[in-house]
């Protein structure tokens, strides 16, 4: 199985650190827009595929102009949610990494589905402080629901640290901070 990991667009926590950190659900910027926009040319999607994204503002945005009318399955997971990278116990969450509620989500996003089965634990919480183990076991069960999509290309909206967690225990390599994505950057990986 391949699994197509996309970044998302450049957001507004990101254009004034580290007090833009401070910002609840921070919108796409313009830059953040037009990189979006870009991804319909560089990665084109088909009613085939599989969309699944993670429960933020930004990646939502992300996600929604680059599918436009494409009528792909849209599926929002929290366990693509932001991540510390490396973890760090004892860390918290920042404002601009909190998640949107189940009830926003929908009235904003009503083209996208929550995923169903989920702790809601997980819809509240997300997956940004969880040890490295409660990570790994939770990355199984998520690799395991993609698994159920049998047509089409998955591909995963998410953020920096998310994706680089995912590459880790997925193969099983040492990473930094220095691997982290670029804005609308992407990586292929497969899964045996």
């Amino acid at each position: 199985m391949e699994l197509i990991f996309i970044r998302h667009g450049q957001g507004e926590h990101t254009v004034n650190l580290p007090d833009s950190l401070q910002r609840a659900n921070p919108s796409l910027t313009i830059n953040g827009i037009s990189q979006a926009e870009r991804l319909k040319s560089s990665l084109p999607l088909t009613a085939k595929d599989v969309l699944i994204v993670s429960p933020t503002l930004r990646t939502l945005q992300t996600a929604s102009i680059w599918s436009g009318n494409i009528a792909c399955r849209k599926i929002v997971h929290p366990l693509l949610a932001p991540r510390i990278f490396p973890a760090r116990m004892g860390a918290a969450t920042l404002p601009c990494d909190e998640l949107l509620d189940l009830e926003r989500l929908q009235n904003e996003f009503g083209n996208f589905t929550a995923a169903a089965n989920v702790a809601h634990s997980l819809w509240s919480k997300g997956i940004n402080t969880l040890s490295e183990d409660e990570f790994s076991s939770l990355a199984e069960q998520f690799i395991g629901f993609c698994r159920n999509f049998k047509r089409g290309r998955i591909y995963l909206v998410t953020h920096d640290g998310t994706i680089t967690s995912y590459r880790k225990t997925i193969l099983g390599q040492a990473f930094t901070r220095e691997d982290f994505l670029g804005e609308t950057e992407w990586i292929q990986l497969v899964v045996e």
